[in-house]
């Protein structure tokens, strides 16, 4: 069986329903508590690369820290890509990872799709 990792925010009731549906599937995951471990930039340059999304839209970009940040007028990736590892509340949530993919849980139907895969 594949082997299948969560970036996860328990206190988010998206990346719960997530681990959930995870657990319904049988697929006993490695949960990543990314708030509490947060992914080094190396981690997130990779999960991008697979997600084959840029940066920003791996933000959270209504969260305060991102206004405070003022990281609306920043384009340089590497420096958005900072800002996520030191301040992991920026990365949208949950994410799961599974054989060199991986899928943004919004709308959950993405992390179904990467399962099916």
């Amino acid at each position: 069986m594949s082997k299948v990792t969560i970036w996860h925010n328990p206190r988010c009731s998206k990346s719960r329903n997530a681990a959930k549906l995870l657990e319904e599937q049988g697929i006993e995951a490695e949960v990543v508590k990314y708030l509490d471990t947060p992914p080094s930039k190396e981690e997130i340059k990779e999960v991008l690369k697979m997600l084959g999304i840029p940066a920003r839209e791996l933000m959270r970009t209504k969260e305060d820290i991102y206004k405070e940040l003022g990281l609306k007028e920043v384009e340089d990736e590497e420096k958005l890509i900072e800002a996520m590892a030191e301040h992991p509340k920026l990365i949208e949530r949950p994410i799961v990872i599974k054989d060199g993919k991986a899928a943004i849980g919004r709308p959950i139907e993405k992390i179904i799709e990467l399962l099916d895969m």
